[in-house]
């Protein structure tokens, strides 16, 4: 169908105006204007069909899952699998067993971190990250090499902060254990070529982490074409529930890793003494009882993106893009940050204005109803590249629209005369 009824099923030939209908909280007003939401990095907004997953899950099917138990534990069995299946799928996961659950995916990289790299990472060997990576790719390795006594390098950045490949291959060597790096800039928007990456990281045996936080609502993630090892995202930067997460690691690799945490239901004949069975694949890193209705969120998620399909996505958010970029350069002294053409990004404009500081610049557009981000972006060293420690952000996803794009422009070109006669 080519138009979507309120409430409806979200459908590829939809425009932005019908997907917008899914979304209850782009109906409120903030400061005597419509709400503009350009905060979907730090967490997208729910359509209402994520909403009543979650609510239908507590009205009908809330229990403690077990697919041997009594009616309602065996339907939450049921919708938890069920959930993790469609997130394999989503992937291309080669298993569903290859899929952990997390509360998001800065667990799902300390998970990693402290299971995979505490057995495996010795004094002398080196982990290698980017300089554009979250604080969240960040930290665990910093934390993972010094309980080992490894050592963690960083791959340079071009003048537009994407990867260097060329310093990459200088950095690679047999001492190389794990490269972990961001699919896409929280920052920049930026795509990295991820394949590449694997691929050479490959050739010297070093495993891969790919922190797809920001690319997973955005591109079709295909684990096993990108060659990697392990690969972490939220739920709520997807149009999930908050406090859900997704690990993706080869199985073997899962079934060799020791538990990240204990208790029920990831181990089983447990004595005072004795073996231990642990359980198979994913469900080792299940302890206690799970959260089901983020899962189920996710799955109603992913049906949701794929109602509406990553072409039509991609296409909207490249009419955003130069849209954007032409808007935002012809504002007085606001400098955008990164890449400034449509090639290889997404929706994501990080900028400075004048002397402003980023959170100076939320605060306010937040007196005009713009939603936007501001700081250090939890990617300092990225900053930093670029001759700054804050900057505001303003990100964009399939609910956005031209006219929001404006509004915004409109407004920092007001902020910025303030700030030049203040």
């Amino acid at each position: 169908m080519d138009v979507l009824e309120s409430g409806g099923t979200a459908a590829v030939g939809a425009g932005v105006d019908d997907w917008r209908k899914h979304f209850p909280a782009l109906r409120q007003r903030i400061a005597n204007g419509p709400l503009t939401y350009l905060d979907s990095a730090a967490t997208t907004l729910r359509p209402t069909e994520v909403i009543e997953a979650v609510a239908e899950f507590y009205r009908r099917d809330n229990a403690n899952p077990g697919r041997t138990l009594h009616t309602l534990a065996r339907r939450a069995d049921a919708e938890l699998e069920g959930a993790r299946a469609s997130v394999a799928r989503f992937l291309n996961a080669g298993d569903a067993l290859e899929i952990v659950w997390t509360r998001g995916t800065t667990e799902a990289i300390n998970l990693v971190a402290t299971s995979w790299g505490g057995a495996n990472l010795r004094r002398d060997d080196e982990i290698v990250l980017t300089l554009a990576e979250h604080a969240s790719n960040l930290l665990p390795w910093r934390l993972s090499a010094a309980r080992a006594g490894a050592r963690v390098r960083f791959v340079a950045l071009d003048e537009n902060g994407s990867p260097r490949l060329d310093h990459l291959e200088s950095l690679l060597s047999r001492r190389t254990r794990l490269v972990a790096f961001s699919h896409v800039s929280n920052v920049l928007g930026h795509v990295t070529p991820a394949a590449e990456i694997c691929s050479r990281a490959r050739s010297v045996g070093a495993r891969v982490l790919i922190d797809a936080a920001q690319s997973v609502p955005h591109v079709a993630v295909d684990v096993r074409a990108l060659g990697c090892d392990f690969l972490a995202f939220s739920s709520h930067k997807m149009l999930g529930p908050m406090g859900t997460g997704v690990l993706w690691a080869r199985r073997e690799l899962l079934e060799a890793m020791p538990p990240y945490q204990a208790g029920s239901n990831m181990a089983h004949d447990v004595g005072i003494d004795g073996p231990v069975h642990w359980s198979a694949g994913a469900l080792k890193f299940g302890a206690g009882t799970p959260n089901v209705s983020g899962p189920v969120g996710l799955a109603a998620a992913i049906e949701f993106l794929a109602g509406i399909g990553f072409a039509a996505l991609r296409e909207h958010e490249q009419t955003l893009t130069r849209h954007a970029l032409d808007r935002l350069r012809r504002i007085d002294g606001l400098r955008v940050l990164g890449p400034t053409t449509l090639d290889d990004r997404i929706a994501v404009f990080s900028f400075t204005l004048g002397r402003l500081s980023g959170p100076e610049i939320v605060a306010a557009l937040d007196t005009e109803g713009i939603a936007v981000r501001g700081g250090d972006l939890a990617s300092l060293p990225l900053l930093t590249h670029f001759g700054t420690s804050t900057a505001a952000r303003a990100s964009c996803f399939l609910y956005t629209t031209v006219e929001e794009i404006d509004r915004l422009a409109e407004s920092l070109e007001r902020v910025a005369r303030r700030s030049r006669t203040a």
